[in-house]
């Protein structure tokens, strides 16, 4: 039996999927669904259940975006597209790491080793297929034209997809939700530059953004991410 994950409705064609550790999101257009991201490893079962609670057929799953390599947002990438159509697309920094290559880690501090060993243990991803290699800057066909951001930081090759025409954001995990906060995303590999991603993505000024972790902003978003906090740990 497949293990159940929370259904959360944001907008009537937008759900949020979420996992024991991180999430992902479904966006539906006529006739065709676009996952971001696939939490752990182990829940393909979960996720096509889910599309199938919705109403939906997870044979109209189109294609499969990464936000970044990590293994809660590709560890059920695998189980989802093989032997399937479905295409798969990820920056071309982070392809490497979603198709099997050992990837690089962030230098954690004290208390985030802590944080960490609170967490459920996240199984390894096994190695997926990425069929289109993304730069920053191209325009995908869904949600009325959905824009590439190349947001490097966490890891050299995170991307925010936005939705300009819905005013909606997905970050990975380059902005997090904390309790009644949100919070440059850690565990980066480049705090800095991770901080400067935050900034280009609140100056898009969206109405709604999709976190990696944590629930979405749904009001005063640009500004709340703009003022997110550093160092939150």
């Amino acid at each position: 039996m497949a293990p159940k994950i929370d259904i959360i409705e944001i907008l009537p064609n937008l759900h949020l999927l979420r996992f024991p550790v991180g999430q992902a999101y479904l966006w539906r257009d006529p006739g065709e669904l676009t996952l971001i991201d696939t939490g752990m490893a182990g829940f393909g079962g979960a996720i096509t259940g889910a599309i199938t609670e919705l109403g939906q057929n997870p044979r109209d799953l189109r294609r499969i975006v990464i936000t970044h390599f990590h293994e809660d947002h590709v560890g059920a990438l695998a189980e989802l597209t093989e032997g399937t159509g479905i295409e798969v697309l990820a920056h071309r920094a982070d392809a490497p790491f979603v198709r099997g290559t050992p990837g690089p880690r962030p230098n954690l501090t004290k208390s985030q080793l802590a944080f960490m060993q609170t967490l459920p243990p996240i199984p390894p991803p096994p190695p997926a297929r990425v069929d289109t290699e993304l730069t920053g800057g191209e325009v995908l066909d869904f949600g009325g034209g959905a824009q590439v951001l190349s947001v490097p930081g966490h890891t050299d090759g995170s991307i925010a997809v936005h939705l300009p025409d819905a005013g909606v954001v997905f970050t990975g995990d380059t902005v997090g939700a904390g309790p009644n906060r949100l919070v440059v995303g850690p565990f980066n590999l480049d705090d800095e530059q991770t901080y400067q991603s935050v900034q280009r993505i609140a100056a898009l000024e969206p109405r709604i953004a999709c976190f990696g972790h944590g629930d979405p902003a749904l009001e005063n978003t640009a500004a709340r991410i703009r003022d997110a906090e550093r160092d939150p740990f």
